[in-house]
């Protein structure tokens, strides 16, 4: 099981360890791009055409409720990858 894979199976039991680098790496994985605030935030927007924006905070550990957000996402993109 490559580390990917791993990731993805942390991310999809809700892991409450996962930190903020391992959701960006499955993010631009998955084609999203990170932009960073414009002034004082400490949130990043991930953005990929014809997709709702993510943001998720840059602090570790990760909340769970920004967790689920990302196995949201990445269950879509599966998901549209096998139809």
């Amino acid at each position: 099981m490559s580390q990917f894979d791993k990731l993805l199976e942390r991310i999809s039991t809700l892991d409450i360890n996962m930190r903020f680098a391992e959701l960006k790496k499955v993010l631009e994985r998955l084609g999203y791009e990170m932009r960073g605030p414009s002034s004082g935030s400490s949130h990043m927007t991930f953005r990929k055409a014809g997709h709702s924006p993510i943001t998720i905070p840059k602090h570790d550990p990760i909340k769970r409720t920004y967790v689920e957000k990302v196995k949201e996402v990445i269950e879509g993109e599966l998901g549209d990858e096998n139809n």
